[in-house]
């Protein structure tokens, strides 16, 4: 039979390993994507929420707490040109924001002028 010290030390050991598993499996992992356009200074627009992303060029950054993709639907308009709606999925697989954002995934679209 184990002493109460014992118990108390294997209690402990339980308490930090569960504490050091939950951190490792809820750490926030990143993707990033450079948009760009031809011609330049097109908008981007995430259309889950109709959310402005920036004007091309430029590099957006996703964040997820367990590191799996997600599937992105954006337009992409300038006043002259026909719009463009692309999806893809971005990979979520860095461990800062800074490292995604120095290894963004490339996203180009060429913009059609209206008639």
């Amino acid at each position: 039979m184990l002493s109460k010290r014992m118990r108390q030390i294997a209690l402990f050991a339980v308490g930090l390993l569960l504490l050091l598993f939950t951190n490792a499996c809820s750490q926030k992992m990143y993707g990033a994507v450079q948009f760009q356009s031809l011609p330049a200074g097109a908008e981007v627009i995430n259309l889950k929420d109709d959310a402005t992303l920036g004007i091309t060029p430029v590099v957006v950054t996703w964040e997820s707490s367990d590191g799996a993709p997600e599937y992105v639907t954006i337009q992409v308009r300038k006043t002259g040109y026909l719009e463009e709606i692309l999806s893809f999925w971005v990979n979520t697989r860095h461990k800062s924001r800074d490292e995604a954002q120095a290894q963004p995934q490339p996203i180009s679209v060429e913009l059609k002028a209206r008639k």
